[in-house]
């Protein structure tokens, strides 16, 4: 291929501004050959010869047609790919990778909004000026609180490193353990039961794999502190929304903060909702910004030209 291979790319994107905004960027850093596509008759049209795809809900179902024979690297706009795993219509040579070391300050500045809110009552302050109501009191702090993190690549280690600015114990489980010295205490995932029975909070930042499919069930609902708050940042998926639904109910844990949901946008007659100690938000904790997303792929392909390893590569056995 050569050290100064340009390669044939195609950006995808149902949303025509930041398509064209992509396709610009790329453009703009000396790749000349992209094509912007938003449907799936567009993404046919211009597949063939195609070598990179940057794709977001690209249809896959193309992939495995003669068309796309020259596709070589698929890079997902987002850092999720469970969906890309499970789809069978990616052949195996076609390389996958994600988006890596971006979410870290979205997603750790979000759950550190809802904590500080949470301990701090900021929905009393609220209503007291609501009602012009003068009411001093003592509220609770960080310092002291025991958070467990539940995932310590980049989102984790960037979670832990403010945990430490606000004086919190820090607890961890991953499946690595390569970032282990990072926490006070370390788990693994044979360990959940005691990993989560003494956290004030508990923090899902995991992919969504085979193995941490409702890895957040009843059983371990039940074994966390009554009193305790759980954040969902990963996927949906990690928890059992029902189990959660019932153990709230019961009046076990004090509070839930979601992000992301089994299905989405979340149906609008789901309990969630409409539940007062429950924190709903669509989704946007860690958002791919056309900026960020650009400056990653085109290093990327600065990468693929002169055959270097690709940063983000998915390794389909272990989902992620």
């Amino acid at each position: 291929m050569g050290g100064t291979h340009k390669p044939n790319i195609l950006v995808f994107s149902p949303n025509q501004t930041e398509v064209d905004a992509y396709a610009d960027r790329i453009r703009n850093n000396g790749f000349i050959s992209v094509k912007a596509a938003k449907t799936l008759e567009e993404a046919e049209k211009y597949l063939p010869g195609t070598e990179v795809i940057l794709g977001w809900n690209f249809p896959t179902q193309l992939l495995c047609k003669p068309i796309a024979s020259s596709v070589r690297w698929f890079q997902s706009m987002g850092a999720g790919v469970n969906d890309l795993i499970a789809d069978n219509s990616i052949p195996q040579n076609i390389t996958i990778t994600r988006i890596i070391d971006q979410f870290g300050a979205y997603i750790s500045e979000y759950v550190f909004l809802f904590l500080l809110d949470i301990v701090k009552d900021g929905p009393r302050m609220k209503q007291s000026q609501l009602e012009r109501s003068w009411d001093p009191f003592i509220s609770e702090t960080l310092k002291g609180k025991t958070i467990g993190i539940a995932g310590l690549g980049s989102i984790g280690a960037e979670l832990v490193r403010k945990a430490r600015a606000f004086d919190m114990n820090v607890h961890g489980l991953s499946f690595s353990g390569k970032q282990a010295t990072l926490v006070d205490l370390h788990f693994t995932p044979d360990q959940w039961g005691e990993f989560v029975k003494d956290l004030d909070y508990l923090v899902l930042t995991l992919p969504l794999t085979d193995s941490t499919y409702h890895i957040i069930n009843q059983d371990l609902l039940l074994a966390m502190k009554p009193n305790a708050y759980l954040i969902n940042v990963g996927r949906g998926a990690l928890l059992d929304e029902g189990d959660l639904l019932s153990v709230m109910r019961e009046g076990h844990l004090q509070g839930a903060v979601l992000d992301v949901f089994e299905t989405e946008p979340l149906p609008k007659e789901h309990a969630f909702w409409s539940m007062p100690n429950v924190f709903v938000t669509s989704h946007l904790s860690g958002p791919s910004t056309i900026n960020e997303v650009s400056n990653f792929f085109i290093e990327n392909l600065k990468r693929f030209s002169s055959e270097q390893p690709l940063s983000g590569m998915v390794d389909r056995n272990r989902g992620y």
